[in-house]
């Protein structure tokens, strides 16, 4: 009997540490100029343009901002403070300082509106006439962008405690389609707004992250995700609440893939509030009709090992860079530290030698982190150099140094501790003389670069295998697996690409054992259990693969593939009628199955003349 193959491409590890969000985008008129000698500022002419464009978006109600800013009372009643925070630059939060390149709903206030606010406090914040009001912004209770398509929310809420230092909690959701679906948005709804700093969402096409909870649906702890995938498909959208978050739909050409049996795990950053929280978040999920015609795709730069810094260190520096492979459009950046990050910088050396500022955050504050998107998509050239240059300060005039006195900080996904990430959405373009996906190319480039700056890294190396893989590239992809499982031998994911990479190139008995070694980490992983049962049945070893075409049946009932060789393995055992079942069921799941099919026909044959 034909035995039905399975993709043995290792799936890729995804790690995130992506937070923050895209800032407001709140449209509405901003300042007029100062008014002329000494002419009287008023709040309805000159102020309040400024604040219902600047601040409103978190200063409503039912958001963030402590209180509203939406009308003179509001604003007189904190006049003197308004003048105070927003001098000193405090708010509205915007880090980045100006440049060439411009982002999209920049949120910083000119020198001029600052004066100008200075200005009405000091002449008594007067009202003015009623008919140089601006119509107050509108903001729209619930769901900003309307009534969702599908609304999710998780089955178990979790309560955050009263007191403690702030911490992360992962949410999964299991998403409500029976069909690969296209969503031109997500909505988060973070629930107790109050004590959630950020969220982000991860998309897990294989349902790896259900394995870290303790009980279904209650979800689980950790700052930094490791998501798996069975397939080439990389990180693709910044998908994020923060307070203020205006919503707003993918451009178009980028809606986002949801198929089925994939869920969604919000990462949310939580910080207790003196009183135990219960946390609830929701999702709203908007379809399209139009599937996607333009592929991002996000990269990471990153050297936390670098990060090893002396207690009393006021300009430790962390810096790495990449060089394109292919030519891009940067659509969005984001950089990552924490509260000892100071001076956080990000350019593009030309292949011309020229270079750009890509971003420029000289005083860099965690509280305010966020993804700044381009006004206009920036373009770089294959052999352009991307570069981050970090600097730390762990000295005791850190005001937020979260040590006193300062000790040694290393990497890690504690707040207290320390990262080095620089995550850049691009758009690569399709070279001609090219047969790949670009953006295989761009994760075969970055993966290279990754094993070369830390050969211990293990998922730098399981990455570039499970790319080699997908490219074909069979004997350094094993290599590579080799590798990453020398790193860590007990790890059944790495283990089983092994194994499946091995039993592609013909090693049977060096195949079998490294699924072997997965599934003594991992009973209930059905790829090893499928992988170890073809490696079994292509030694003729039919009882044991039987087996093991069993084990994964039960953890997948519905994979044709499999039912579809256990028949065929049971048929070379002579156990013909259970056989049948066995194709019948896997042309129940997939009617098109070829190979179910000609062995369900050999089969009847065979009932049909036993004697021959």
């Amino acid at each position: 009997m034909t035995l039905s193959c399975r993709s043995v491409v290792a799936c890729l590890l995804g790690f995130s540490s992506i937070a923050g969000a895209v800032l407001a985008q709140q449209g509405g008129a901003t300042a007029q100029p100062s008014p002329p000698g000494g002419q009287q500022v008023t709040f309805n002419r000159d102020i309040a343009p400024i604040l219902f464009h600047y601040c409103a978006p978190c200063h409503h109600s039912g958001e963030a901002g402590p209180f509203p800013l939406l009308t003179y009372a509001d604003a007189k009643a904190r006049a003197r403070q308004i003048a105070a925070i927003t001098s000193t630059r405090f708010m509205p939060p915007w880090l980045p300082e100006p440049q060439e390149l411009r982002f999209a709903d920049e949120l910083r206030l000119s020198a001029e509106q600052i004066a100008l606010i200075q200005k009405w406090v000091e002449q008594e914040a007067v009202e003015g006439a009623a008919a140089d009001l601006p119509p107050a912004p509108q903001f729209v209770p619930g769901w900003q962008l309307g009534q969702p398509d599908k609304i999710i929310e998780v089955e178990k809420p979790y309560t955050l405690a009263a007191g403690g230092s702030d911490m992360y909690w992962n949410f999964v959701f299991r998403t409500p389609v029976d069909r690969t679906r296209w969503l031109k948005a997500i909505e988060i709804r973070p629930g107790e707004k109050r004590v959630v700093h950020h969220a982000n969402i991860l998309v897990d096409r294989s349902q790896s992250a259900r394995r870290q909870e303790s009980q279904p649906g209650t979800g689980f702890a950790g700052m930094e995700l490791k998501i798996e995938s069975e397939t080439f498909d990389p990180d693709s959208h910044f998908l994020f609440w923060k307070p203020g978050t205006v919503p707003k739909p993918e451009p178009e050409g980028m809606s986002l893939r949801l198929d089925k049996d994939t869920d969604l795990i919000l990462n949310i950053h939580l910080q207790p509030s003196g009183k135990p929280e219960k946390i609830q978040p929701s999702l709203g999920l908007y379809f399209t009709d139009k599937p996607a015609t333009l592929f991002p795709m996000l990269l990471q730069l990153e050297n936390d090992r670098q990060l090893d810094i002396p207690p009393g260190e006021k300009r430790f520096l962390v810096t790495d860079e990449f060089t394109l492979p292919v030519d891009v459009d940067l659509l969005a950046i984001y950089p990552h530290a924490h509260y000892l990050g100071k001076d956080l910088q990000a350019l593009a050396t030309l292949p011309d030698g020229s270079t750009k500022t890509l971003i420029h955050i000289s005083q860099w504050d965690l509280n305010w982190q966020a993804v700044y998107r381009y006004a206009a998509p920036v373009s770089l050239p294959k052999g352009t150099t991307i570069s981050m240059r970090y600097t730390y300060d762990n000295s005791s005039e850190n005001p937020v140094n979260p040590n006193d006195p300062p000790r040694r900080v290393v990497s890690g996904n504690r707040s207290s501790d320390e990262m080095a990430h620089l995550w850049l959405q691009v758009l690569p373009h399709a070279s001609a003389d090219s047969a790949f996906d670009p953006r295989m190319l761009l994760q075969e480039a970055m993966a290279r670069h990754n094993v070369g700056k830390n050969p211990a890294d293990f998922e730098a190396h399981y990455n570039f295998a499970a790319i080699l893989q997908a490219r074909g590239v069979s004997a350094e992809a094993i290599q590579q697996f080799e590798f990453a499982v020398r790193l860590r031998p007990q790890d059944a994911t790495a283990n089983n690409a092994l194994g499946a990479a091995l039993l592609a190139a013909g090693r049977i008995d060096d195949a079998i054992s490294h699924l072997t070694a997965a599934l003594e980490t991992q009973p209930d992983n059905f790829d090893a259990h499928y992988n170890l049962a073809n490696a079994l049945a292509s030694e003729d070893k039919f009882l044991e693969a039987i087996e093991h075409y069993r084990a994964a049946i039960r953890l997948h009932p519905d994979d044709a593939n499999t039912e579809a060789n256990l028949g065929s393995a049971l048929a070379e055992t002579g156990k013909l009628s259970e056989a049948k079942q066995h194709f019948e069921r896997a042309l129940r799941i997939d009617p098109h199955h070829k190979l179910a099919r000609e062995n369900l026909e050999q089969i009847a044959r065979d009932l049909k003349n036993p004697q021959e």
